[in-house]
This record gives C-alpha cells, structure tokens and sequence, in this order.
C-alpha cells in the first residue's frame, strides 16, 4: 500500500484511480487521523460542515479537475512529506 488517502463520497472516480494505483482509499466521514491526503469536491467552503477538523495532510480541491490530475497532486503532496 502506497499510502491512506480520505476522498469525499461524490467523488467515486478519484477513489477508484487511487485504488488501482495502490492506495488505501477511506471516507471523509470517518477517522481522519490515518490518512496521508484528503480529497474534497470544493463546492463546500465549510468542510462537511464541521469547525473541528485536524487534517494531518493536505486537503485538495477536486474541483473542475479530471480524476488523474487529482491523482497527481496526491502523489505529488504525498511524496512530500515522505
């Protein structure tokens, strides 16, 4: 495994494409803690609606991306912080 990436619930081909690359793939709705990346839609300023959120990786916007240029910029911040 390449490494644990939360991605909101709409975005299905983001989640795929990370799958098949190798990495574990979570819901924004759970634990937060394991994951290296998030991956949310942009069209929420609030992140689902919630103030109390400790993300320990980036958050990337998904918004007017394709799903392999999102699966760029999580490789690209994950293998920053490696």
């Amino acid at each position: 495994m390449k490494g644990v990436v939360a991605v909101e619930g709409t975005l299905t081909p983001v989640a795929e494409v990370l799958r098949r690359q190798g990495y574990e793939v979570i819901d924004t709705e759970g634990d937060l803690t394991r994951a290296q990346a998030v991956v949310v839609s942009g069209t929420d300023d609030n992140f689902l609606g919630r103030q109390d959120i400790v993300v320990p990786g980036p958050v990337i916007n998904a918004e007017g991306r394709t799903a392999e240029e999102i699966v760029r910029s999580v490789i690209e911040k994950i293998g920053r912080q490696s």
